[in-house]
């Protein structure tokens, strides 16, 4: 249990910090081709496992395409969100903003799965709310466009985690099988983001934007972004692993925990300017976090 959470911890960690890394270090203004070329790189790697019989994965038929395009258009819109989100916004503050989805997810259960939630969670949800409005106001590198990004990826990452769980079962049914395991799942999601990364690229003409710009000739370019393709597909497989180890309730106390070292790595490496009342409101919604998940571990 304990190296499957140092595992999952990295891998989350690494691949935050490194897509902030290529979009704003680098200045690369393309987030929907890294979204194609870190999916590419999973999908490569996941048909090579299942080839060298490593991994086994469901067949894709047409009949389970058909059921899990919904919960693939959210998830190729929940990751180019949080893609542009990300260039514009610190580390810290995209961390705390994040917390939103959990507001918006607790919510949508209410009126999606009937399920009511405890004083408990609500006191961390106003807690999170106050993080983020507070954080948000005494941001010194406050912007707009990035702000919008956020919002919307917390809409569709919690709409992407709904939509999943009402689908699940319907999914099964469309499998040769009847049963549909995680790795099928990661496959799934990253084969069929490809051709809607590769129409939104043309609809946005963002090739040609990468076809111009000289930041795709540096070799030191290429190895983050690959490196953040390898993490992508890391968090999937040690999330997967970290849950079977120890199950959901640590899963998500450990999730909500490790956004503290996210937090701490994004301002020292990236030299972000933060005021005293920004921290102290960053500190606050990382505590609203750990509070909301303890709250959700006391419910079940």
């Amino acid at each position: 249990p304990l190296l499957s959470g140092i595992s999952y911890c990295i891998a989350s960690c690494s691949m935050i910090l490194l897509n902030k890394v290529v979009l704003s270090s680098y200045n690369f203004n393309a987030g929907i081709s890294l979204m194609l070329y870190q999916n590419l790189i999973s999908v490569v790697i996941l048909v090579a496992l299942e080839f060298f019989s490593v991994i086994s994965t469901e067949e894709l038929t047409w009949k389970l395409i058909k059921v899990w395009i919904p919960v693939n258009l959210i998830f190729v819109g929940m990751l180019v969100t949080g893609m542009y989100s990300l260039k514009y916004i610190n580390v810290a503050m995209v961390t705390i903003l994040k917390n939103m989805t959990n507001i918006l997810t607790a919510i949508g259960e209410i009126y999606v799965f009937r399920k009511c939630q405890n004083k408990q969670v609500w006191a961390a949800l106003c807690m999170m709310i106050i993080s983020a409005v507070s954080g948000g106001m005494t941001d010194l590198s406050f912007h707009l466009v990035g702000y919008t990004w956020q919002i919307l990826n917390c809409f569709l990452t919690a709409a992407y985690s709904l939509t999943l769980r009402r689908l699940m079962d319907t999914a099964k049914q469309s499998t040769k099988s009847g049963s549909l395991n995680e790795v099928s799942m990661v496959l799934l999601n990253n084969a069929l983001s490809i051709p809607f990364a590769v129409i939104l690229i043309i609809v946005f003409n963002e090739w040609e934007y990468v076809y111009q710009t000289e930041v795709i000739r540096e070799p030191m370019f290429w190895f983050f972004a690959t490196a953040s393709g390898l993490l992508g597909l890391a968090i999937s497989f040690s999330s997967v692993w970290f849950l079977q180890e120890t199950g959901p309730t640590t899963y998500s106390l450990v999730g909500s925990l490790n956004k503290i070292p996210i937090s701490v790595a994004g301002v020292l490496l990236f030299n972000v300017p933060v005021s005293v009342e920004n921290l102290f409101s960053i500190v606050f919604g990382l505590f609203a976090g750990i509070f909301f998940a303890k709250a959700k571990m006391s419910k079940s």
